[in-house]
């Protein structure tokens, strides 16, 4: 037998027609439940709510519901309440079975296939409740529907029973209970503030709608259960509002436009501020496109030509010698924009960027006409929004200046580097690690205690430049800025002078910041991460960026030593060899110089040991409104951010 001849026996052998695995229902997603949810840490735990929460959002949109209740049980489970009209029970004529069980167990059935029941949805394919069944321990789903009460339980997507007729009910509506299989999800615990969020995003994005969140693990001191309540009577606009509550507003009032437009409804909420950044959240049947697309393109486009159009009728840019671009007309700009689309169809890395071309005229269209009347009646405010414009392009050809200054060495000839990087041996990006660390002396420390061939050392002097309240120009005239982006390798802009990050020759796949475990460095870390959030986003939706947790506290009993990254492991550790404080010797870390080399490696550098924490962004329009507070002027919401969420400091009347 040949060397061929053996092969093919070999695999013959080896793969044959019953070596193909055929998933059927459900199984698919228990087996692969990311190609369904996006993944199965904390965000999929929480998808898993939105799926649910979605369909009865469908239902209001309908107009058949106008309340959803939604509740984190004690035991970690779900609980998820609408007033709409209830999944239908009856028999299904091609299955054979209750509706409501081929909703429950069958990926791609529901109401949204039928353009009779919902003329939009959030909901893209039809397997969310499914798959929230399918992954799910035990789901408990009861149906008011008719005057009567149907119930029905599954246990990882299967019916324990069939639909059962449990009692009467004078209103309709869909209760849904699920505990998520934590043998499928690393993450199990449900988290107050993603939840709160989407629900406030929901709350805006539908007016009218009331949506309360209650958290039964938590109680308030009266005894009753920690709770809130999402309603907005004017939508996008009241959205706009929050967003922008720690900026101060460059004109009074928000512009609002709510049309249709060739057959798609299209809402528009928009101001200026006195910012610098462009800030634009877009939804499409309240998913939220975080790349973009056609609705967006349609946006601008309306927005430059409406603005262009009335600064030259009105000859403010006669005495400008320089072009202005569409980039100039958008800093300071804040806006939502959604739309609902019969059909969408969705296209990018991560679905979430809008591909339909027709919905580029009608958001065109709706923007021409409704920003075109605004700029008629309010002179006053348009001559302000124009006169911001001609700023963005006088500080834009200064920051052309400062990029090239920043650029004119290649970033990757030795020379281009910082001086005071400490580069690692290795070429690959996904094997290096660049560490961001505040002062010298730490820097000195994280240095030494490295790993050569990997990880790169990059310190950075105080507090780095607040680029919330910075020009763009100012913000690439910091040296601080300018070593960040030699070390990395990325560039901004191309010859049309746009603020695209370049990420072509980035040189580290993990950029780390690492900071001191105290109320500076929280700040420094947090200067650190708005700095990117505004200038290299693209670096954390690629999930390149990660925050270091060095330890608090390094406790000692005799020969018993352990480093403790919270007050509880501290506790644990005291009760375990201690019996009380008075026997352990605690060395609190405040600072990373204050370990050696060693122990900087051990605890925070070392992949075997350290804890990174990935910086993502769950919500953009929350992150955005969350940062423009940090570090903004306004004193107030600040102090109260600080006071809800501060674990370490506790902070004097």
């Amino acid at each position: 037998m040949n060397e061929e001849e053996k092969a093919r026996a070999a695999a013959s052998a080896d793969y044959d027609a019953s070596s193909i695995q055929v998933l059927e229902g459900l199984q698919a997603v228990r087996k692969r439940p990311a190609m369904y949810i996006g993944d199965i840490g904390v965000k999929g735990l929480h998808h898993l709510v939105y799926e649910v929460v979605d369909n009865s959002i469908d239902e209001a949109m309908a107009g058949h519901s106008d309340t959803i209740q939604v509740f984190i049980n004690e035991d970690n489970s779900i609980t998820v309440i609408d007033n709409g009209r209830g999944i239908p029970v009856d028999m299904h004529e091609k299955e054979g079975r209750s509706a409501l069980e081929v909703v429950m167990t069958v990926l791609h059935a529901g109401g949204k296939f039928d353009k009779g029941s919902y003329k939009v949805s959030g909901g893209l394919h039809g397997v969310g409740v499914s798959c929230v069944n399918a992954l799910s321990t035990l789901l408990h789903v009861e149906v008011s529907r008719g005057g009567k009460l149907y119930m029905q339980e599954y246990s990882c997507g299967a019916p324990l029973f069939s639909v059962k007729e449990i009692g009467t009910s004078i209103t309709n509506g869909t209760l849904i209970t699920f505990m998520p299989d934590n043998t499928i999800f690393i993450e199990s615990v449900y988290k107050w503030d993603i939840l709160a969020s989407r629900l406030r995003e929901l709350s805006y994005l539908n007016a009218g709608i009331t949506l309360t969140l209650t958290d039964k693990r938590s109680k308030n001191e009266d005894g009753t259960f920690k709770a809130e309540v999402f309603h907005s009577d004017e939508g996008l606009k009241e959205f706009v509002e929050y967003i922008d509550e720690a900026r101060e507003p460059l004109i009074e009032n928000v512009i609002h436009i709510s049309t249709e437009k060739n057959g798609t409804p299209v809402e528009i909420a928009m101001t200026y501020n006195t910012s610098y950044n462009e800030n634009i959240h877009s939804y499409v049947n309240n998913i939220n496109t975080i790349e973009g697309g056609t609705h967006l393109t349609g946006f601008r486009r309306g927005l430059t030509r409406t603005l262009k159009k009335y600064a030259e009728d009105s000859k403010m840019l006669e005495k400008l010698k320089i072009e202005i671009s569409g980039d100039d007309f958008r800093e300071g700009l804040t806006a939502v924009i959604s739309i609902k689309v019969a059909e969408p169809q969705f296209e990018g890395q991560t679905k979430t960027k809008l591909g339909n071309n027709e919905v580029i005229g009608s958001v065109d269209m709706a923007v021409g006409e409704a920003l075109g009347n605004y700029l008629e009646e309010n002179p006053k405010s348009a001559r302000i929004i124009v006169e911001k414009v001609i700023l963005a392009a006088t500080a834009r050809h200064a920051a052309r200046k400062a990029r090239e200054m920043v650029q004119r060495k290649s970033p990757l000839s030795g020379g281009g580097l910082p001086g005071k990087l400490a580069d690692c041996a290795d070429k690959d990006p996904e094997k290096c690690e660049l560490f961001l660390v505040e002062g010298d002396s730490a820097g000195g420390t994280a240095k030494q205690g490295r790993s050569r061939q990997y990880q790169a050392i990059l310190p950075l002097r105080g507090k780095i430049l607040n680029v919330e309240k910075a020009m763009p120009h100012k913000v690439l005239e910091s040296e601080e800025i300018r070593n960040i982006y030699t070390a990395l390798g990325v560039s901004i802009g191309t010859d049309d002078d746009s603020k695209a990050l370049n990420m072509k020759k980035l040189r580290y796949h993990k950029i780390i910041i690492m900071t001191d475990a105290d109320v500076d460095g929280s700040h420094i870390a947090t200067l650190i991460m708005t700095f990117f959030f505004r200038h290299m986003k693209e670096l954390i939706e690629q999930g390149y960026l990660y925050i270091a947790t060095p330890p608090l506290y390094l406790c000692k009993k005799g020969k018993n030593e352990e480093y403790c990254w919270t007050d509880l492991q501290r506790q644990t550790f005291i009760e375990k060899f201690g019996g009380s404080e008075g026997n352990i010797h605690t060395q609190r870390y405040k600072g990373l110089g204050e370990m050696n080399e060693i122990q900087l490696w051990d605890t925070t550098m070392n992949p075997e040991n350290r804890t990174l924490r990935q910086v993502n962004i769950e919500n953009a329009a929350e992150a955005d409104h969350v940062f423009s507070m940090l570090m903004g002027d306004d004193v107030a919401p600040r102090r109260q951010f600080i006071e809800q969420n501060a674990t370490y400091a506790k902070i004097d009347a």
